[in-house]
């Protein structure tokens, strides 16, 4: 019985599961965005997220603990590189799982999981401010029309001088 047991096997070995996310994670680090199966992608989020979170503190230590998670040094650059950057004011939830499908030959369920701050789609482009939230309290709408009338016969006055010119 596996009562509490919480981590996916994924049907492997646990040597074979973690050479799998480690593969994973340096395709996605680099990548920025891969297309999996959807159980190996949510085991890959609880295994990436810590280490996008060691990478905003940019220290020796920081740096060893994340290589001997990935053993490659293009990836690890580029995780404390680009994205600890990106990722610096952001307090967690760095990835995006995206549903596509099923797969045609085994009907596995098929998912994309990106790094939600590369994604100029969803999140801000470069440059531009987000737009205020728009108001929908629909309050008020009795002193709108005070002011209204208010301006009405303000308005109708000057009309009226300028048609006796």
């Amino acid at each position: 019985m596996r009562h509490g047991d919480k981590i996916k096997n994924l049907g492997r070995t646990a040597s074979h599961r973690k050479a799998l996310l480690t593969n994973l994670a340096i395709e996605l680090i680099q990548h920025k965005r891969i297309v999996t199966t959807l159980t190996k992608a949510k085991s890959l989020r609880t295994w990436i997220e810590p280490l996008i979170t060691k990478a905003k503190d940019n220290s020796t230590h920081s740096r060893r603990v994340v290589f001997s998670y990935l053993q490659n040094k293009e990836a690890v650059a580029e995780l404390f590189g680009a994205v600890a950057e990106k990722v610096a004011g952001r307090p967690g939830g760095y990835t995006r799982i995206l549903k596509l499908g099923i797969r045609v030959g085994d009907n596995a369920e098929k998912a994309m999981i990106e790094l939600v701050d590369f994604n100029e789609i969803y999140g801000k482009g470069k440059g531009e401010a987000a737009a205020p939230a728009k108001k929908t309290r629909r309050a008020g709408g009795a002193k709108k029309k005070a002011e209204a009338k208010a301006e009405a016969p303000a308005a109708e006055e000057s009309t009226e001088a300028k048609s006796e010119e």
